[in-house]
């Protein structure tokens, strides 16, 4: 509920505060008074879009500030709450203009975007006008109106929940369609490829083995003969031989010389033994610098044949054996791929049978919902004197989409066998006014918390039917939060708590102020509206008869 609008040096307005209450609340004042301000300033500080320049002549910036009270369930805690908005039972919007343009906004004193201001919108106020597009003169709101009217949530709830497994599955099926195609593009590539390194066969490590083993059978004609010659001389006939022939001789010897000679003699074995195993590691190097001139041309061929086909497949040779199990896996896909896909068709065929049911319920329910919809407009019509127009929900089948397959249209007919139309397209002023208020008398019952505003929603009706829509807005006013603007008495005369709008000069400025009226002050209000600028005893009368219901 809308319980305070604060506003500072807005067009001709140079400081006004409200304080709205529940119920009816009627603003009234003659042509030209500032009514239309008030809501530009309230449209200002919810973020709609409306007259460029707000700000007062002679003003730096204007200013507007709305408190609303929110009831514990109200949906705007959840737009707050998602905006990271502090969130409390008291909701406080200011929005400044600059003369220069600029504009800043403020949700419980902290700092916020138009768009969220406009979120918030959406869930504090509803404008009802002959020129309204946000409202009920805009099909694209229709099928939701009508949702909340039958009370559809769970229906559509399982609807949007069908729409996004149906989506999920069908990007599988494309998904998996792109995967198989793309690997039926390549899958003489692939084979060939993963044929040939299956018969090349190439291990990790292998590269740098073949080199090695390369550069050695390269040198080894060269250094095998120095290698031979090192090894006859490590020998019996060389170092073997005559270190063993000095061991003999000292041995003979070693008992007479005192002990001098056992070192030397220790020595000496050490030495024998540290020559056998050079004669060995030799022996061993003889042997593996043995080799035939294929054993050099196979080591080349398998080399050059590895480092080929790395660079065919842009790896590095050491790479090949993991690139190949790459390549199996995506010829294993190619030969799953059918399978998997006739897996994905049946899943998505699944899905789509699930959300048809769903959505097939959801459409009946629609119909049956429309049928009721336009029996409650049109007993709302006949008070209205409004009796011989026709309301009629049209729904027809639409694309799938995640809110089902039918888009839904409010038609009028103004007189019965004259073409239907859309509601502002048909209706005359005062004509669209009732349908209006009809509809949203059948339509408010789900939506709770909402203030709403009728802005000369009465335009050129009078008497009786005057009198119907002002009843029929203290009605909708019951238990909730109405704000009309006016110029009809008899509208006026319904309200639980009445304005009036005045126009004031002062120091060769024109300024607006609202006033609160209380009994005598609304009585001559009243009367002026049915009089004109002279109030007559008889239109006190009138005024205080239409007071009196």
């Amino acid at each position: 509920m809308l319980r305070v609008l604060d506003i500072r040096d807005m067009l001709i307005i140079d400081r006004l505060e409200l304080s709205f209450q529940p119920g009816l609340n009627v603003l009234t004042g003659e042509t030209g008074a500032g009514k239309s301000i008030l809501l530009d300033s309230l449209g200002f500080v919810l973020g709609w879009r409306g007259r460029a320049e707000l700000v007062r002549q002679g003003a730096a910036q204007g200013e507007v500030t709305a408190v609303f009270d929110l009831p514990k369930d109200h949906p705007a805690r959840g737009v707050m709450d998602e905006a990271g908005l502090p969130v409390s039972d008291e909701l406080i919007l200011r929005r400044i203009n600059t003369v220069e343009g600029r504009k800043t906004a403020w949700v419980n004193d902290r700092r916020c975007s138009g768009e969220v201001l406009r979120a918030l919108s959406e869930t504090l106020v509803e404008l009802h006008g002959q020129h309204d597009d946000r409202g009920l003169l805009n099909p694209r709101g229709h099928r939701a109106l009508l949702d909340t009217f039958a009370g559809l949530d769970e229906q559509r709830a399982a609807t949007r929940a069908a729409w996004n497994q149906t989506s999920v599955a069908r990007k599988a099926v494309q998904e998996t369609q792109d995967a198989l195609d793309a690997v039926r593009s390549e899958e003489e590539f692939l084979r060939h490829s993963v044929s040939e390194l299956d018969e090349l066969a190439p291990q990790p490590g292998e590269d740098a083995e073949l080199d090695a083993s390369r550069r050695m059978m390269q040198g080894a004609e060269r250094i095998r003969d120095d290698v031979a010659r090192a090894y006859a001389l490590l020998g019996g006939d060389g170092a073997e031989g005559s270190i063993g022939e000095a061991m003999r001789w000292l041995d003979g010897t070693v008992d007479q010389a005192s002990g001098m000679l056992e070192a030397p003699l220790a020595a000496l074995n050490r030495a024998m033994i540290e020559l056998g195993e050079a004669q060995s590691g030799v022996s061993q190097s003889l042997d593996a610098l043995q080799f035939s001139t294929s054993d050099l041309e196979d080591a080349e061929e398998r080399l050059f044949a590895i480092r080929a086909l790395a660079r065919k497949h842009d790896v590095t040779p050491d790479d090949l054996a993991d690139f190949a199990g790459t390549l199996r896996a995506k010829l294993a896909a190619l030969e799953a791929g059918d399978a998997d896909l006739a897996t994905c068709k049946a899943d998505l065929l699944k899905a789509e049978k699930i959300y048809d049911a769903v959505a097939d319920t959801l459409s009946n329910a629609r119909r049956e919902a429309a049928g009721r919809l336009d029996q409650d407009v049109t007993r709302e019509l006949a008070p209205l004197k409004m009796e011989r127009a026709v309301f009629e929900t049209v729904i027809e089948v639409a694309d799938p989409g995640p809110d089902g397959r039918d888009s839904v249209a409010f038609r009028v007919a103004t007189n019965p066998g004259a073409p239907a139309g859309a509601l502002n397209k048909i209706a005359s002023g005062g004509e669209l006014s009732r349908f209006m208020l009809a509809l949203k008398v059948c339509l408010t019952g789900e939506r709770s918390g909402l203030t709403m505003i009728f802005d000369e929603i009465d335009r050129g009706i009078g008497g009786a039917t005057a009198d119907a829509v002002g009843r029929r807005l203290a009605s909708l006013a019951a238990g909730g939060q109405v704000l009309v603007v006016t110029h009809s008495p008899q509208v006026a005369a319904q309200g639980a708590f009445h304005w009036q709008v005045q126009k004031r000069v002062t120091d060769g400025m024109t300024l607006s102020t609202v006033v609160p009226l209380q009994d005598k002050d609304r009585v001559d209000e009243i009367a002026r509206m049915l009089a004109g600028d002279t109030v007559t005893a008889a239109a006190r009368a009138a005024a205080e008869a239409l007071l009196a219901g």
